[in-house]
Protein backbone atom coordinates (compact mmCIF):
# COMPACT_ATOMS: atom_id res chain seq x y z
CA UNK A 1 0.00 0.00 0.00
CA UNK A 2 3.06 2.22 -0.22
CA UNK A 3 1.69 4.19 -3.17
CA UNK A 4 -1.81 4.61 -1.73
CA UNK A 5 -2.80 8.24 -1.12
CA UNK A 6 -2.95 9.34 2.51
CA UNK A 7 -5.46 11.62 4.18
CA UNK A 8 -3.03 13.30 6.58
CA UNK A 9 0.72 13.87 6.80
CA UNK A 10 2.32 14.96 10.07
CA UNK A 11 5.87 15.19 11.41
CA UNK A 12 7.32 14.25 14.80
CA UNK A 13 10.85 13.60 16.02
CA UNK A 14 10.12 9.99 17.00
CA UNK A 15 7.52 7.47 15.82
CA UNK A 16 6.97 4.33 17.91
CA UNK A 17 5.55 1.07 16.59
CA UNK A 18 3.92 -0.80 19.46
CA UNK A 19 1.89 0.57 22.38
CA UNK A 20 2.86 -2.01 24.95
CA UNK A 21 4.73 -1.03 28.13
CA UNK A 22 8.05 -0.45 26.31
CA UNK A 23 6.60 1.79 23.59
CA UNK A 24 4.43 3.79 25.97
CA UNK A 25 7.20 4.20 28.55
CA UNK A 26 9.55 5.49 25.86
CA UNK A 27 6.92 7.98 24.67
CA UNK A 28 6.37 9.05 28.28
CA UNK A 29 10.08 9.60 28.96
CA UNK A 30 10.56 11.55 25.71
CA UNK A 31 7.43 13.57 26.41
CA UNK A 32 8.81 14.62 29.79
CA UNK A 33 11.84 15.97 27.90
CA UNK A 34 9.65 17.93 25.49
CA UNK A 35 9.93 15.53 22.53
CA UNK A 36 6.71 14.70 20.67
CA UNK A 37 6.00 11.15 19.60
CA UNK A 38 3.32 9.25 17.73
CA UNK A 39 2.65 5.68 18.88
CA UNK A 40 0.65 3.17 16.83
CA UNK A 41 -0.49 -0.38 17.61
CA UNK A 42 -2.57 -2.92 15.73
CA UNK A 43 -4.26 -4.00 18.97
CA UNK A 44 -7.10 -2.08 20.60
CA UNK A 45 -6.56 -0.72 24.07
CA UNK A 46 -9.28 -3.07 25.33
CA UNK A 47 -7.52 -6.08 23.83
CA UNK A 48 -4.23 -5.21 25.54
CA UNK A 49 -5.87 -4.51 28.90
CA UNK A 50 -7.83 -7.76 28.90
CA UNK A 51 -4.93 -10.05 27.95
CA UNK A 52 -4.04 -11.29 31.41
CA UNK A 53 -0.34 -11.44 32.16
CA UNK A 54 1.52 -11.87 35.38
CA UNK A 55 4.15 -9.36 36.35
CA UNK A 56 7.11 -9.21 38.70
CA UNK A 57 8.77 -5.80 38.67
CA UNK A 58 12.28 -5.08 39.80
CA UNK A 59 12.33 -2.43 42.51
CA UNK A 60 14.01 0.01 40.10
CA UNK A 61 11.18 -0.44 37.58
CA UNK A 62 8.51 0.11 40.24
CA UNK A 63 10.31 3.23 41.44
CA UNK A 64 10.63 4.50 37.84
CA UNK A 65 6.85 4.27 37.35
CA UNK A 66 6.42 6.46 40.40
CA UNK A 67 9.46 8.71 40.01
CA UNK A 68 8.82 9.64 36.38
CA UNK A 69 5.23 10.59 37.11
CA UNK A 70 3.46 7.67 35.44
CA UNK A 71 1.49 6.64 38.53
CA UNK A 72 1.97 5.67 42.15
CA UNK A 73 -0.61 2.87 41.88
CA UNK A 74 2.10 0.21 41.99
CA UNK A 75 2.81 1.30 45.58
CA UNK A 76 -0.88 1.26 46.49
CA UNK A 77 -2.11 -1.83 44.62
CA UNK A 78 1.13 -3.76 44.10
CA UNK A 79 2.54 -6.25 46.56
CA UNK A 80 6.16 -5.94 47.67
CA UNK A 81 7.93 -9.31 47.92
CA UNK A 82 11.11 -9.40 49.97
CA UNK A 83 11.93 -12.93 48.86
CA UNK A 84 10.62 -16.14 47.34
CA UNK A 85 10.27 -19.78 48.30
CA UNK A 86 12.00 -22.68 46.57
CA UNK A 87 10.31 -26.01 47.33
CA UNK A 88 12.23 -29.17 46.57
CA UNK A 89 12.79 -32.51 48.22
CA UNK A 90 9.41 -32.02 49.90
CA UNK A 91 10.60 -29.03 51.93
CA UNK A 92 10.35 -25.20 51.69
CA UNK A 93 13.42 -22.95 51.46
CA UNK A 94 13.04 -19.17 51.63
CA UNK A 95 15.49 -16.88 49.84
CA UNK A 96 15.32 -13.47 51.56
CA UNK A 97 16.19 -10.88 48.90
CA UNK A 98 16.04 -7.89 51.23
CA UNK A 99 18.41 -9.42 53.73
CA UNK A 100 20.80 -10.72 51.08
CA UNK A 101 21.07 -7.84 48.63
CA UNK A 102 18.91 -5.07 50.09
CA UNK A 103 16.31 -5.20 47.30
CA UNK A 104 12.75 -6.42 46.77
CA UNK A 105 10.49 -7.11 43.80
CA UNK A 106 6.91 -6.01 43.27
CA UNK A 107 4.05 -8.27 42.23
CA UNK A 108 2.15 -6.04 39.79
CA UNK A 109 0.54 -7.43 36.62
CA UNK A 110 1.83 -6.30 33.24
CA UNK A 111 -1.72 -5.31 32.29
CA UNK A 112 -1.73 -2.83 35.17
CA UNK A 113 1.62 -1.41 34.04
CA UNK A 114 0.09 -0.92 30.59
CA UNK A 115 -3.04 0.75 32.01
CA UNK A 116 -0.94 3.15 34.08
CA UNK A 117 1.16 4.11 31.05
CA UNK A 118 -1.82 4.45 28.69
CA UNK A 119 -3.62 6.64 31.24
CA UNK A 120 -0.48 8.76 31.66
CA UNK A 121 -0.17 9.27 27.89
CA UNK A 122 -3.83 10.34 27.71
CA UNK A 123 -3.40 12.62 30.73
CA UNK A 124 -0.34 14.28 29.21
CA UNK A 125 -1.88 14.72 25.76
CA UNK A 126 0.31 12.11 24.08
CA UNK A 127 -0.70 10.74 20.68
CA UNK A 128 -1.42 6.99 20.68
CA UNK A 129 -3.40 5.27 17.93
CA UNK A 130 -4.80 1.86 18.87
CA UNK A 131 -6.44 -0.64 16.53
CA UNK A 132 -4.67 0.47 13.34
CA UNK A 133 -4.11 -1.77 10.30
CA UNK A 134 -1.83 -1.92 7.26
CA UNK A 135 1.13 -0.46 9.16
CA UNK A 136 4.18 0.25 7.02
CA UNK A 137 7.60 1.54 8.05
CA UNK A 138 9.47 3.04 5.10
CA UNK A 139 12.88 4.55 4.31
CA UNK A 140 14.57 3.46 7.56
CA UNK A 141 18.02 3.67 5.97
CA UNK A 142 17.52 7.40 5.37
CA UNK A 143 17.32 10.40 7.71
CA UNK A 144 13.60 10.77 6.93
CA UNK A 145 11.82 7.49 7.73
CA UNK A 146 8.04 7.33 7.39
CA UNK A 147 5.27 5.37 9.09
CA UNK A 148 1.93 4.76 7.37
CA UNK A 149 -1.21 3.13 8.74
CA UNK A 150 -4.97 2.87 8.31
CA UNK A 151 -7.08 4.14 11.19
CA UNK A 152 -10.16 2.24 12.45
CA UNK A 153 -12.38 4.68 10.50
CA UNK A 154 -10.65 3.69 7.24
CA UNK A 155 -8.61 6.87 6.76
CA UNK A 156 -4.96 6.55 5.79
CA UNK A 157 -2.21 8.46 7.63
CA UNK A 158 1.51 9.14 7.35
CA UNK A 159 3.97 10.31 9.97
CA UNK A 160 7.41 11.57 9.00
CA UNK A 161 9.95 11.17 11.77
CA UNK A 162 13.66 11.43 12.39
CA UNK A 163 13.77 8.09 14.18
CA UNK A 164 11.46 5.09 14.35
CA UNK A 165 11.43 2.74 17.33
CA UNK A 166 10.20 -0.81 16.80
CA UNK A 167 8.64 -1.91 20.08
CA UNK A 168 6.10 -4.17 18.43
CA UNK A 169 6.56 -7.31 20.47
CA UNK A 170 7.65 -10.87 19.86
CA UNK A 171 5.96 -11.03 16.45
CA UNK A 172 7.71 -7.84 15.38
CA UNK A 173 7.38 -6.57 11.85
CA UNK A 174 10.10 -3.98 12.49
CA UNK A 175 12.85 -6.53 13.18
CA UNK A 176 12.38 -7.89 9.66
CA UNK A 177 13.37 -4.49 8.25
CA UNK A 178 16.97 -5.31 9.07
CA UNK A 179 18.19 -7.16 5.94
CA UNK A 180 18.67 -10.88 6.37
CA UNK A 181 22.34 -10.74 5.42
CA UNK A 182 23.00 -7.97 7.94
CA UNK A 183 21.35 -9.46 11.00
CA UNK A 184 22.06 -12.38 13.32
CA UNK A 185 19.29 -14.18 15.17
CA UNK A 186 20.12 -16.28 18.21
CA UNK A 187 17.45 -18.57 19.61
CA UNK A 188 16.46 -21.65 21.51
CA UNK A 189 13.16 -23.53 21.53
CA UNK A 190 12.46 -25.41 24.76
CA UNK A 191 10.93 -28.90 24.87
CA UNK A 192 8.32 -27.89 27.45
CA UNK A 193 5.82 -25.15 28.19
CA UNK A 194 3.81 -23.72 31.10
CA UNK A 195 0.19 -24.57 31.65
CA UNK A 196 -1.17 -21.31 33.08
CA UNK A 197 -4.19 -21.21 35.39
CA UNK A 198 -6.20 -18.28 36.70
CA UNK A 199 -8.30 -19.47 39.62
CA UNK A 200 -10.84 -17.96 41.98
CA UNK A 201 -9.31 -18.80 45.33
CA UNK A 202 -7.60 -17.20 48.35
CA UNK A 203 -3.81 -16.84 48.26
CA UNK A 204 -1.90 -20.00 49.10
CA UNK A 205 1.35 -18.29 50.08
CA UNK A 206 2.50 -14.74 50.86
CA UNK A 207 5.22 -14.79 48.17
CA UNK A 208 6.03 -16.67 44.97
CA UNK A 209 6.65 -20.39 45.32
CA UNK A 210 8.89 -22.17 42.78
CA UNK A 211 8.39 -25.92 43.22
CA UNK A 212 10.59 -28.74 41.91
CA UNK A 213 9.47 -32.33 42.38
CA UNK A 214 9.57 -35.76 40.78
CA UNK A 215 6.14 -34.87 39.35
CA UNK A 216 7.50 -31.77 37.61
CA UNK A 217 7.73 -28.01 38.07
CA UNK A 218 5.07 -25.61 39.38
CA UNK A 219 4.97 -21.89 40.14
CA UNK A 220 2.49 -20.45 42.60
CA UNK A 221 1.88 -16.73 42.18
CA UNK A 222 -0.81 -14.25 43.13
CA UNK A 223 -3.13 -11.94 41.21
CA UNK A 224 -5.45 -10.43 43.83
CA UNK A 225 -6.80 -11.47 47.23
CA UNK A 226 -9.47 -13.55 45.46
CA UNK A 227 -7.88 -14.56 42.13
CA UNK A 228 -4.61 -16.46 41.87
CA UNK A 229 -2.18 -17.20 39.02
CA UNK A 230 -0.45 -20.59 38.89
CA UNK A 231 1.62 -22.54 36.35
CA UNK A 232 2.92 -26.05 35.91
CA UNK A 233 5.26 -27.62 33.38
CA UNK A 234 3.58 -29.33 30.43
CA UNK A 235 4.28 -30.40 26.87
CA UNK A 236 4.35 -27.58 24.28
CA UNK A 237 1.45 -29.17 22.37
CA UNK A 238 -0.76 -29.62 25.44
CA UNK A 239 -4.45 -28.73 24.92
CA UNK A 240 -6.05 -26.66 27.71
CA UNK A 241 -9.47 -28.07 26.79
CA UNK A 242 -8.30 -31.56 27.76
CA UNK A 243 -7.83 -30.55 31.39
CA UNK A 244 -10.70 -30.63 33.88
CA UNK A 245 -10.51 -28.47 37.00
CA UNK A 246 -10.00 -31.60 39.12
CA UNK A 247 -7.07 -32.70 36.96
CA UNK A 248 -5.50 -29.24 37.15
CA UNK A 249 -5.72 -29.12 40.93
CA UNK A 250 -4.42 -32.66 41.42
CA UNK A 251 -1.41 -31.86 39.21
CA UNK A 252 -0.65 -28.67 41.11
CA UNK A 253 -1.13 -30.26 44.54
CA UNK A 254 1.17 -33.17 43.64
CA UNK A 255 3.91 -30.79 42.55
CA UNK A 256 3.90 -28.67 45.72
CA UNK A 257 3.28 -31.47 48.24
CA UNK A 258 5.85 -31.78 51.00
CA UNK A 259 6.66 -32.97 54.47
CA UNK A 260 5.26 -29.74 55.90
CA UNK A 261 1.74 -30.56 54.69
CA UNK A 262 1.56 -27.51 52.40
CA UNK A 263 -1.55 -27.48 50.20
CA UNK A 264 -2.95 -24.98 47.74
CA UNK A 265 -6.23 -23.18 48.31
CA UNK A 266 -8.56 -24.43 45.56
CA UNK A 267 -11.45 -22.83 43.68
CA UNK A 268 -13.05 -22.54 40.23
CA UNK A 269 -10.57 -22.31 37.36
CA UNK A 270 -11.35 -19.16 35.37
CA UNK A 271 -8.77 -19.45 32.59
CA UNK A 272 -6.40 -22.06 31.14
CA UNK A 273 -3.61 -21.28 28.69
CA UNK A 274 -0.41 -22.88 27.42
CA UNK A 275 2.66 -20.63 27.32
CA UNK A 276 5.47 -21.82 25.07
CA UNK A 277 9.10 -21.15 25.94
CA UNK A 278 11.59 -19.46 23.69
CA UNK A 279 14.87 -17.58 24.01
CA UNK A 280 15.60 -15.10 21.22
CA UNK A 281 17.95 -12.20 20.49
CA UNK A 282 18.38 -10.26 17.26
CA UNK A 283 21.48 -8.20 16.57
CA UNK A 284 21.85 -5.42 15.60
CA UNK A 285 19.22 -3.55 17.62
CA UNK A 286 19.71 -0.50 15.39
CA UNK A 287 19.53 -0.23 11.62
CA UNK A 288 19.81 3.23 10.07
CA UNK A 289 17.07 5.36 11.64
CA UNK A 290 15.32 2.31 13.12
CA UNK A 291 15.89 1.12 16.68
CA UNK A 292 14.46 -2.05 18.26
CA UNK A 293 13.38 -2.31 21.89
CA UNK A 294 11.76 -4.92 24.12
CA UNK A 295 10.39 -8.18 22.74
CA UNK A 296 10.97 -6.97 19.18
CA UNK A 297 14.68 -7.49 19.85
CA UNK A 298 14.69 -10.26 22.47
CA UNK A 299 12.51 -12.66 24.42
CA UNK A 300 13.28 -14.83 27.43
CA UNK A 301 11.52 -17.74 29.15
CA UNK A 302 9.25 -16.48 31.94
CA UNK A 303 11.02 -18.47 34.67
CA UNK A 304 13.22 -15.61 35.85
CA UNK A 305 10.63 -12.83 35.42
CA UNK A 306 12.97 -10.85 33.17
CA UNK A 307 10.85 -10.07 30.08
CA UNK A 308 8.93 -6.94 31.11
CA UNK A 309 11.82 -5.62 33.18
CA UNK A 310 14.21 -6.06 30.28
CA UNK A 311 11.89 -4.20 27.89
CA UNK A 312 11.54 -1.28 30.27
CA UNK A 313 15.29 -1.22 30.80
CA UNK A 314 15.80 -0.95 27.03
CA UNK A 315 13.77 2.24 26.81
CA UNK A 316 15.32 3.66 29.97
CA UNK A 317 18.67 3.42 28.18
CA UNK A 318 17.24 4.46 24.80
CA UNK A 319 15.41 7.64 25.86
CA UNK A 320 18.51 9.70 26.77
CA UNK A 321 20.36 8.32 23.75
CA UNK A 322 17.55 9.49 21.46
CA UNK A 323 17.62 12.91 23.10
CA UNK A 324 21.32 13.17 22.27
CA UNK A 325 20.69 11.92 18.73
CA UNK A 326 18.04 14.61 18.24
CA UNK A 327 20.51 17.22 19.43
CA UNK A 328 24.01 18.15 18.40
CA UNK A 329 25.44 14.63 18.29
CA UNK A 330 23.05 13.39 15.63
CA UNK A 331 22.71 9.73 14.68
CA UNK A 332 26.13 8.72 15.97
CA UNK A 333 24.71 8.93 19.51
CA UNK A 334 22.61 5.84 18.74
CA UNK A 335 25.81 3.80 18.62
CA UNK A 336 25.77 3.84 22.44
CA UNK A 337 22.39 2.13 22.73
CA UNK A 338 23.11 -1.43 21.65
CA UNK A 339 26.19 -2.11 23.82
CA UNK A 340 24.40 -0.90 26.94
CA UNK A 341 21.19 -2.77 26.18
CA UNK A 342 22.79 -6.02 25.00
CA UNK A 343 24.97 -6.45 28.05
CA UNK A 344 21.85 -6.70 30.19
CA UNK A 345 19.98 -8.72 27.56
CA UNK A 346 22.58 -11.49 27.59
CA UNK A 347 22.82 -11.44 31.37
CA UNK A 348 19.05 -11.90 31.47
CA UNK A 349 19.23 -14.67 28.87
CA UNK A 350 21.78 -16.48 31.02
CA UNK A 351 19.76 -16.11 34.22
CA UNK A 352 16.49 -17.13 32.58
CA UNK A 353 18.15 -20.20 31.04
CA UNK A 354 19.77 -21.08 34.36
CA UNK A 355 16.49 -20.82 36.29
CA UNK A 356 14.70 -22.84 33.63
CA UNK A 357 17.15 -25.75 33.59
CA UNK A 358 17.39 -25.61 37.39
CA UNK A 359 13.69 -26.21 37.95
CA UNK A 360 12.23 -28.04 34.95
CA UNK A 361 12.35 -31.73 34.21
CA UNK A 362 13.71 -32.38 30.71
CA UNK A 363 11.65 -34.83 28.62
CA UNK A 364 13.20 -38.25 29.01
CA UNK A 365 15.23 -37.10 31.99
CA UNK A 366 16.84 -39.87 34.02
CA UNK A 367 17.03 -40.47 37.76
CA UNK A 368 20.53 -38.99 37.57
CA UNK A 369 19.14 -35.76 36.06
CA UNK A 370 16.65 -35.41 38.90
CA UNK A 371 19.24 -36.04 41.60
CA UNK A 372 21.71 -33.67 39.95
CA UNK A 373 19.06 -30.91 39.97
CA UNK A 374 18.44 -31.52 43.66
CA UNK A 375 22.17 -31.14 44.26
CA UNK A 376 22.20 -27.82 42.40
CA UNK A 377 19.15 -26.58 44.29
CA UNK A 378 20.82 -27.55 47.55
CA UNK A 379 23.89 -25.57 46.48
CA UNK A 380 21.67 -22.52 45.85
CA UNK A 381 19.82 -22.51 49.16
CA UNK A 382 22.52 -24.17 51.27
CA UNK A 383 25.25 -21.56 50.85
CA UNK A 384 25.22 -17.79 51.40
CA UNK A 385 26.87 -17.28 48.01
CA UNK A 386 24.22 -19.39 46.25
CA UNK A 387 21.35 -17.52 47.88
CA UNK A 388 22.97 -14.15 47.17
CA UNK A 389 23.45 -15.07 43.50
CA UNK A 390 19.77 -15.94 43.08
CA UNK A 391 18.69 -12.82 44.97
CA UNK A 392 20.91 -10.48 42.96
CA UNK A 393 19.89 -11.96 39.62
CA UNK A 394 16.17 -12.07 40.41
CA UNK A 395 15.94 -8.51 41.72
CA UNK A 396 17.91 -7.13 38.77
CA UNK A 397 20.98 -5.04 38.21
CA UNK A 398 21.05 -1.24 38.59
CA UNK A 399 20.91 0.54 35.24
CA UNK A 400 23.71 2.87 36.25
CA UNK A 401 26.12 -0.08 36.41
CA UNK A 402 25.79 -0.60 32.67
Amino acid sequence: MTDTAVDTVTSVPVAVIGAGPAGLMLAHLLGRAGVDTVVVDTRTRHAIETTQRAGILEADVAHDLVGTGVSDRVLRDGDEHEGLELRFGGRPHRVHFKRLVGASVWLYPQTDVFTDLADARARDGGTVHFGVTDTEVLDVTTATPRVRWTAPDGTRHEVRARYVVGADGSRSMCRDLVPGDRRTRYGREYPFAWFGVLAEAPPSAPELVYAHSAHGFALISRRTETVQRMYFQCAPDESPEAWSDDRVWKTLQDRVAGDDGFRLQEGPVLEKTVLRFRSFVQEPMRWGSLVLAGDAAHTVPPTGARGLNLALHDVKVLAPVLLRALGREGGTALDDYQPQALRRVWRAQNFSYWMTQLLHTPPGGSAFDLRRQLGELDNVVGTPAGQAYLAEQYTGWPTRAH
